[in-house]
């Protein structure tokens, strides 16, 4: 059965993260997986007597673990979500890759502190994990709650294509929704809008049974753009292209995810091409 993944350090925006999964994983009919990765250092701070009881260190994780996900399988609106967990030693982004290699993982789930502590998304564990994996990552800020029926908007430049797992995830995502829309915003730091007609087609092909409303902007400052357009239409997911070469990847790496985020506290759902 397919898998959402959600990476966990026990944090209150990890915990957010799993409840939007868990809802996600109802409305999909997926099983969620919560893992935690204990750091190869983590239990023994170079002592003796902690080396040789580093098992039971291991042990009470994999508790802790399990505890922490059962406060979701106990309530009555996820009774039907399967839940297991997994505990494993090793830096985060191997422990994950790991894993995902390991199993059918759909959709990997990470929570952010968001606009009321940390900085953001940029040089946390989710943007290095991003950077890492090849399928769809969510990124949850705490404040962002899970919606049935959400608002998605997908972000474009027509020049980069997605990858035919996304798609896919995205198609699954939408017909569990029961959502017939998507508004696609094309971005631009020029005043032109390139291969139009084509990009249109294209995307018409691969969402043949969503409305798409298409939406321009062109400006020295796209990111403006992108946040306006998303808080005027009030966008529950905002969908990202990660590719080294475009625009909207140049602008990730300047923080982009981080300030729209800051800004709208929506979720970000990074595809690949």
């Amino acid at each position: 059965m397919k898998q959402i993944l959600v990476a966990t350090d026990f944090s209150l925006s990890a915990s957010n993260a799993m409840e939007y999964a868990m809802g996600l994983a109802k409305i999909l009919e997926m099983e969620v997986c919560a893992l935690h990765a204990i750091h190869p250092t983590e239990g023994i701070n170079n002592n003796t007597y902690n080396a040789i009881f580093i098992d039971d260190y291991y042990n009470n994780k994999r508790a802790a673990l399990k505890e922490w996900a059962a406060t979701y399988t106990s309530k009555d609106e996820f009774k039907d979500v399967e839940v297991n967990t997994v505990c494993g030693v090793g830096f985060l982004k191997n422990v994950i890759n790991k894993y995902i290699d390991d199993n059918h993982v759909e959709l990997l789930v990470m929570g952010i502190t968001g606009s009321t502590g940390l900085a953001g998304i940029v040089g946390s564990n989710a943007s290095m994990m991003v950077s890492v994996v090849d399928i769809p990552t969510l990124v949850i800020p705490l404040e962002s709650k899970f919606s049935a029926s959400p608002v998605v908007t997908l972000a474009t430049d027509y020049e980069t294509r997605l990858s035919a797992g996304d798609v896919n995830a995205l198609n699954e995502m939408l017909k569990a929704f029961g959502s017939d829309k998507i508004d696609v915003l094309y971005v631009s730091e020029k005043d032109e809008a390139k291969n139009v007609e084509t990009g249109e087609k294209r995307l018409r092909d691969l969402f043949k049974h969503t409305q798409l409303e298409f939406n321009y902007i062109s400006a020295s400052r796209p990111l403006n753009g992108i946040m306006d357009f998303v808080e005027t239409k009030e966008t529950d997911i905002l969908c990202l292209v990660k590719h080294h070469h475009n625009v909207l990847y140049r602008l990730f790496n300047r923080s982009t995810v981080n300030q729209v985020m800051n800004r709208s506290v929506k979720a970000i759902l990074v595809l690949h091409e």
